[in-house]
């Protein structure tokens, strides 16, 4: 009897466990952004990471102390590698700010989510989308 309620509580919980937002289509400047954060992350250059902030950009990473400015995130940073995947689940702009709503995994493309981001937008005045603050935390 057990068993079977066991089973049943697991069954009941698989669809939400597995369940995962579907991803939205960026425009290619925002993607840009998700894709520069991975290709940094991956090659473990926190400098590379860092420069996709703006000046006076907050990383407000999970179980860590916020970092403001580039030399604050890049050391924040240091030391983290591997392939970050990035997917957009919500996004809006309006003039020169906006955000993304996302979640993150490591491996391949279709690893299931272990985190989620919101990533508020800033315009530079050459019209490049920078981060203004990369909020995140894991799932579990």
């Amino acid at each position: 009897m057990r068993l079977a309620v066991s089973l049943l509580l697991a069954l009941a919980a698989l669809p939400l466990a597995a369940q995962q937002p579907r991803s939205v289509t960026l425009p290619p400047a925002l993607d840009r952004v998700l894709r520069d954060y991975e290709q940094g992350w991956e090659k473990g250059d926190a400098a590379a990471v860092a420069r996709l902030f703006a000046t006076d950009g907050f990383a407000l990473p999970n179980r860590k102390p916020p970092a403001q400015g580039h030399e604050a995130i890049r050391a924040a940073y240091q030391g983290n590698s591997g392939p970050l995947r990035l997917r957009a689940l919500s996004y809006a702009t309006a003039d020169s700010i906006g955000w993304i709503v996302g979640a993150y995994a490591y491996g391949e493309r279709n690893s299931p989510d272990i985190g989620k981001f919101v990533l508020a937008l800033r315009k530079d005045r050459s019209g490049r989308w920078l981060i203004a603050a990369d909020i995140d935390n894991a799932i579990k």
